[in-house]
C-alpha cells in the first residue's frame, strides 16, 4: 500500500535509546512505516501511519508510542467507510 494521509499531524513517535532493531515494527506495519538503519529502526515516512496501533502492542521493548484512533489519519478512514466529511477533531484548528 502507498497510500499518503495528511502531513505532519500523525502522532507516532520512536524512543530510539529503547530501540533494539529487534524488527517486530517492520513486520506488523501495514504501510510500511519503518525501515532498519544501523541496526535501528527508523521512521521513513510518518506521513503513512494510520495510526493503527499495532507497531506499538508489538515492540517488546516500549520504543515506540502512538495514540491509535485518533487524529486525522482515524478521520480520512471513517470518511471512506461512512461517506461523512473528515473530522480529525482538532480543537485547535491545526491539523485540517
Amino acid at each position: 500500500m502507498r497510500h499518503q494521509y495528511l502531513k505532519n499531524v500523525v502522532t507516532l513517535k520512536l524512543n530510539t535509546e529503547r530501540c533494539t532493531g529487534c524488527g517486530q515494527c517492520l513486520e506488523v506495519c501495514p504501510h510500511q512505516v519503518f525501515i532498519l538503519s544501523e541496526g535501528k529502526t527508523v521512521i521513513n515516512d510518518k506521513d503513512r501511519c494510520i495510526e493503527c496501533g499495532a507497531c506499538v502492542k508489538n515492540c517488546p521493548f516500549n520504543a515506540l508510542e502512538v495514540n491509535p484512533g485518533v487524529g486525522c489519519a482515524s478521520a480520512i478512514i471513517k470518511r471512506w467507510l461512512t461517506g461523512t466529511e473528515p473530522n480529525c477533531d482538532c480543537s485547535d484548528g491545526s491539523c485540517c
